[in-house]
């Protein structure tokens, strides 16, 4: 029973996702709704008996009777997600420390960030270009996909690294400053040494600063240099995660420096809805000077729109009067594993529903 509503629950979900992408392409609002409580009742019932059996002039015998059933009453109850809060979860555009997660779960870099992505800045000659993530940047589009295809390849070759940038930093202090005390507390979160020539106690700590895409260890630079970067990248939103690709480390043959400016989930949405037919993707080969790459498919998320429901059963949804699935895959599970992607960002936007029982459908069986 557990499995049956998980199972529910998911589909429910994944079909909510695929009509607020056809909502998007049709320019609708996105509008979500969630099962908050389930709340199930079973009743099993047992008899037993006996009946004289049919044994003719053979004398009398009795035949046991056994007997059961089992009925469920669940309680369903359903409300709409909405409020302050959801809609600027939905419409907030989604941190670096949504995307560092996901990557560090094995995510491909190339399928993620072209969900996620609205832009790419690049910094040449030190002036920004921007580069955008929609098929009308007839200029722009190309450039930001050949720049994924390269950090997908860097990442095939196990040498991508997305990692926060750690500080040292140093204080010191006379040993007059502060009571004995005082220092024992410090040793929870600092590092302390005494230097006798100088006489002074020298603290330092380790710091996390902002996560970088680099083809290198950050360990490798020198603490003035992280401390540069982490600096530079710290200007920007925490929507944006800069990139360091450098030409004497694996993958400079095509070296990179800029940022990604990540979009909300609402305009992830609307791009997915908006290349079904307005802005529709187009292939884009790579980079000469980038390695073989396993997978470029056209679209990031390819949905399919017809007048027909799928024969085979798969996952679809209707809405104004056409049809929408994922697009079949071909050879390696793109589609399949971008919609599991899009589907974990919108568990990690929503908000968290009450867990108490309100106005619900029952479901009688």
């Amino acid at each position: 029973m557990v499995l049956a509503y998980n199972q529910a629950v998911v589909e429910t979900t994944s079909e909510q996702l695929l009509f607020n992408i056809a909502r998007a392409r049709h320019h609708e609002p996105i509008h979500f709704t969630g099962v908050s409580h389930i709340a199930a009742t079973l009743n099993f019932q047992f008899n037993a008996g006996a009946t004289p059996a049919l044994t003719g002039s053979n004398g009398a015998l009795l035949a046991p009777i056994f007997g059961g059933n089992i009925s469920e009453n669940p309680t369903i109850s359903i409300i709409p997600i909405g409020g302050e809060e959801f809609t600027k979860r939905l419409l907030a555009p989604i941190p670096e420390s949504k995307l560092t997660f996901l990557l560090r779960q094995g995510a491909d870099i190339d399928k993620i960030l072209r969900l996620m992505a609205e832009e790419f800045r690049e910094l040449k000659n030190g002036a920004e270009v921007i580069y955008y993530n929609r098929p009308s940047d007839q200029s722009g589009y190309p450039v930001f996909r050949r720049i994924l295809l390269h950090l997908s390849s860097i990442q095939d070759r196990r040498h991508l690294h997305v990692d926060p940038l750690i500080i040292q930093r140093k204080w010191t202090l006379p040993p007059e400053s502060m009571a004995p005390e005082g220092f024992l507390k410090l040793h929870d979160t600092f590092s302390i040494t005494y230097n006798p020539e100088s006489r002074l106690y020298i603290l330092s700590q380790s710091l996390p600063g902002r996560v970088l895409i680099m083809n290198y260890d950050p360990d490798l630079l020198s603490n003035e240099e992280r401390a540069r970067l982490n600096e530079e990248a710290s200007q920007g939103p925490d929507n944006e995660i800069s990139v360091d690709i450098r030409p004497e480390f694996p993958g400079g043959e095509y070296p990179v420096r800029g940022r990604f400016r990540l979009r909300s989930f609402h305009g992830i949405l609307t791009f997915i809805g908006r290349s079904i037919a307005d802005e529709p993707e187009y292939d884009v080969q790579k980079d000469p000077r980038t390695p073989t790459v396993s997978e470029n498919p056209v679209s990031a998320l390819g949905i399919l729109e017809s007048k027909r429901a799928p024969s085979d059963g798969a996952l679809s949804v209707k809405v104004n009067g056409y049809y929408y699935g994922l697009r079949p895959d071909t050879g390696v599970h793109w589609n399949r594993d971008a919609f599991r992607l899009l589907y974990s960002l919108f568990q990690m936007t929503v908000t968290e529903l009450p867990q108490r029982a309100g106005p619900g459908i029952t479901i009688a069986k």
